[in-house]
């Protein structure tokens, strides 16, 4: 299993173009992840250069304009994600907690053709599959359009589950402007029928359970929202969760991971649902907590 660096430099500088206008701080979670490891050490030390002006600040950037990074051999080394599988037409990858699906794109980018599929919320680890070629690309879009992929989460959450076993219906609805979604019961105006299947895998600890999570219905945020709304949150989860057990615990990111991937597919690719790929990753609190 190859660990994969967004950069391997002799002396650990990275030079990218801005495409379109956005923040600095942004820029650099969506296209340098270890850059975003070290983003406050960067900037004291003004280690970030924006058109050969070093920065000391988050700015502005605009198309076209050149954002150079120096960081340390260790800052480099940090490791973004873990290769599990590639070959001519995919590449599986297993993301570490922190890092945007974008930053992880952006760095296999870098080392030849690729195509984004689909992601992951920053703070959730797991698997995430990116095309090498465009006709791979249609075929994988169609996949997930069509429902032919299989995830399978694994959760650590606070409270007791009501049953062993349930699918889960419910409304959601999203409020871009603030970055959270909302879950009823009942239907209201603008928001999307989820459905959520969970099977209980153990009882963790006196206040948390380990569960495998099954998404029918592919929202933002679905997971984490639709367990917080039977009472049972995430552990970690800063949005949506119990933020006195959180800390309790120790536990500032969710402990939420992207566990199991798989395709059913025909025709030239069906190799590929022939294989299920599984994270290294385990949903658990933090070693120190």
């Amino acid at each position: 299993m190859r660990r994969h660096n967004s950069y391997k430099g002799r002396e650990n500088v990275l030079k990218l173009i801005v495409r379109e206008e956005q923040n600095l701080k942004e820029f650099t979670e969506n296209e340098y992840a270890q850059a975003s490891f070290a983003w406050s050490y960067l900037l004291k030390n003004k280690e970030i250069r924006v058109n050969g002006k070093r920065v000391d600040k988050d700015v502005r950037l605009f198309q076209g304009d050149e954002v150079t990074y120096y960081l340390t051999p260790k800052q480099a080394e940090k490791t973004a994600f873990f290769t599990v599988y590639e070959d001519e037409n995919v590449i599986v990858v297993d993301k570490e907690s922190g890092v945007n699906s974008e930053a992880v794109f952006a760095a296999l980018a870098r080392e030849g053709e690729c195509y984004f599929i689909h992601r992951l919320d920053r703070n959730t680890k797991g698997l995430l599959i990116f095309a090498r070629n465009a006709a791979v690309e249609a075929v994988l879009l169609a996949a997930f359009r069509d429902r032919k992929v299989e995830k399978r989460y694994h959760a650590l959450c606070f409270g007791a589950f009501p049953k062993k076993s349930d699918v889960l219906t419910a409304y959601l609805k999203k409020d871009a402007a603030r970055s959270l979604v909302y879950v009823s019961d009942t239907p209201t105006k603008g928001a999307d029928k989820i459905v959520t299947e969970y099977a209980v895998i153990e009882n963790a600890s006196e206040d948390s359970t380990l569960v495998e999570v099954i998404l029918h219905t592919g929202k933002t945020h679905q997971i984490r929202a639709h367990l917080a709304h039977i009472g049972c949150p995430i552990a970690g989860d800063m949005k949506y969760g119990d933020n006195v057990k959180n800390k309790a615990h120790n536990c500032a990111r969710q402990c939420l991971v992207a566990k199991k991937l798989s395709f059913n597919l025909t025709g030239k690719y069906a190799y590929l649902g022939e294989k299920t790929w599984i994270s290294r990753f385990e949903a658990s609190f933090p070693y120190n907590s």
